[in-house]
């Protein structure tokens, strides 16, 4: 888990009679255990499948790192429902690679053609500017998981000049404040910073002693220590499912040097927004 500026803290260990006890375990371990141990492992691997379209706009391959400016990227549904409906519909994006997943939580698809409910994780470029990349990852990347994404992800881009930007949302009650969160007007943004950012932030920064937790943390920790730009904004509200109310929240990123360019009609984008939770609606309301 990581803290407000990104270090890494060690989770309390257990007591040594049951290390002794795992230890022990381990030794007992028979050829079949190890096995599917193994099978396990491979099944739980990160893959990042690259089209030959981005080696023919940058004149890279898969197995070589290609020029990125800007890096944005939606976790969880209303984040990347906010990034269809204002950015991505704003210009011409190509898709050019999905991440392909498994684990307990999800199974990711490998098309373009998703909802906003189901499990992805999928990158454009904007072909006006291909150092332009956008992440839509809408699937659940478990702990275990965390570092082959930002391996094999982060591993692909050439980082000098490299901008990072974080959309997430979650729980209220995560949010840590002397007064009831009750009384807070959900939903409500917050932001947090790497050292190295050093533009203005659209919203308040979070205060301490709030963390930010899975991908959205492990993502800030990879930029804080390799020196990258890079700002998480975090939208706090008391709704789970895809909600209209909570997707308008990230607004004020529109504002930001790194998405302002990136957007054109705010009137057809809030049109998109409408159509896109209508859609979901009925897709929930046919499979429930």
């Amino acid at each position: 888990m990581a803290t407000f500026f990104g270090e890494v803290v060690a989770a309390p260990s257990r007591a040594g009679g049951d290390d002794d006890e795992e230890a022990a375990a381990e030794r007992e371990e028979t050829p079949e255990d190890r096995e599917i141990r193994r099978e396990l492992e491979e099944k739980r691997e990160v893959h990042i499948l690259w089209s030959s379209k981005l080696s023919a706009s940058t004149g890279s391959f898969t197995d070589e790192q290609f020029p990125c400016s800007k890096f944005i990227l939606a976790i969880g549904h209303n984040a990347v429902a906010f990034l269809s409906s204002f950015v991505l519909n704003s210009g011409c994006w190509e898709a050019i690679g999905s991440v392909k997943l498994w684990n307990e939580w999800c199974r990711t698809s490998n098309t373009t053609s998703v909802l906003p409910t189901d499990a992805f994780c999928l990158f454009y470029k904007l072909i006006s500017d291909p150092t332009v990349l956008l992440c839509q990852c809408n699937c659940y990347v478990a702990e275990d998981q965390q570092f082959q994404w930002l391996e094999k992800v982060f591993g692909c881009m050439r980082e000098e000049d490299l901008q990072v930007t974080i959309l997430s949302t979650c729980p209220v009650t995560d949010y840590k404040t002397p007064e009831s969160t009750l009384t807070l007007p959900s939903p409500f943004l917050k932001a947090l910073k790497t050292k190295e950012f050093k533009e203005s932030v659209c919203c308040p920064l979070l205060e301490q002693p709030n963390i930010v937790q899975g991908l959205p943390a492990a993502v800030m920790s990879y930029c804080q220590v390799w020196q990258i730009p890079a700002v998480l904004y975090q939208c706090y509200t008391d709704v789970i499912k895809l909600d209209t109310v909570t997707i308008e929240a990230f607004k004020p990123v529109l504002s930001s040097k790194n998405l302002k360019s990136l957007v054109k009609d705010m009137s057809k984008s809030t049109e998109i927004l409408k159509k896109l939770v209508t859609t979901n609606e009925i897709h929930n309301n046919i499979y429930t």
